[in-house]
């Protein structure tokens, strides 16, 4: 008699299975604000340390943290929300990520000076303009970390699709095909009508302008060499330099009846597809 045990797909990791999938970002985000509370905490001051004798667990200023990155994280999350739908749905880019980053730390100051001038009226208290400014600082600093500890897996995960697993649609008269980023190797303009290049050679036909493709596509990947034709960066096979300060680029791919025989790259945009390429 035989037996068999349980397949790779079947096995599950424990939390997965106490927590629907769905819920599962939410836990990460709620895990990693209790810790990085807790750190924080055990290490703003010496009575707070687990090794020192006078350990005294630091249960109001944990609540307080775990409130204030309550606060901060609901700006970030509606931040970022924002900032998906307008720039991380097409691309991931460090400029786009420190705008995200500064531009929540802004709305996090703007937040806690109202909040902390209505606290010190609740409680009858006052608070100097220098520690206000210092307390505003050193929020804004764990704020930053606590960002950067929340959403970089969300970050990575939207570069790693913008970059590999996107994906664009098609539509040529009553047909609809589905391309990945992966299987194009360019786009090209022949007789006012738009052709889809994929690295197998095959070609479609488009209702898209290369305008509308360029808007569209990520920029990381893909590069409008000329006004004939837009190029994926890993279908660029050989890059020739000829007269002019012109460059000369031919592609992995073959294009059907040899509609582009070569791609012919302006010496005013030498500069910019050569820090594209590289």
């Amino acid at each position: 008699m035989s037996t068999t045990g349980p397949t790779k797909n079947t096995i599950k990791p424990f939390w997965h299975t106490v927590i629907s999938s769905a819920a599962w970002p939410w836990f990460q985000k709620v895990l990693v604000v209790a810790i990085f509370s807790l750190v924080i905490n055990h290490l703003a001051s010496r009575d707070s340390f687990p090794d020192g004798d006078s350990y005294s667990f630091p249960l109001e200023g944990f609540l307080s943290s775990i409130a204030l990155c309550i606060f901060i994280g609901i700006i970030a999350e509606l931040n970022f929300k924002y900032y998906k739908k307008k720039h991380f749905s097409k691309k991931v880019e460090i400029v786009t990520i420190v705008w995200f980053m500064a531009s929540t730390l802004v709305y996090t100051t703007l937040m806690y000076i109202p909040v902390n001038i209505i606290l010190n009226i609740v409680t009858r208290g006052q608070t100097e303009l220098y520690y206000l400014v210092i307390g505003l600082l050193i929020t804004l600093v764990l704020s930053f970390i606590l960002i950067g500890l929340l959403y970089a897996q969300d970050l990575y995960n939207l570069y790693q699709l913008s970059i590999k697993d996107a994906e664009i649609t098609i539509e040529s008269g009553a047909k609809t095909t589905k391309l990945t980023y992966e299987n194009i190797a360019c786009f090209y303009s022949e007789n006012k009508i738009v052709y889809a290049v994929q690295n197998a050679g095959k070609t479609i036909n488009t209702d898209f302008t290369l305008n509308e493709l360029e808007e569209r596509l990520n920029d990381q990947l893909f590069l409008r060499a000329n006004r004939q034709i837009i190029i994926h960066k890993d279908a660029v096979d050989q890059i020739e330099k000829i007269e002019n300060g012109k460059l000369r680029v031919r592609l992995k791919t073959s294009v059907e009846n040899n509609a582009i025989k070569e791609i012919t790259i302006s010496r005013y945009k030498r500069k910019a597809f050569m820090d594209w390429i590289s």
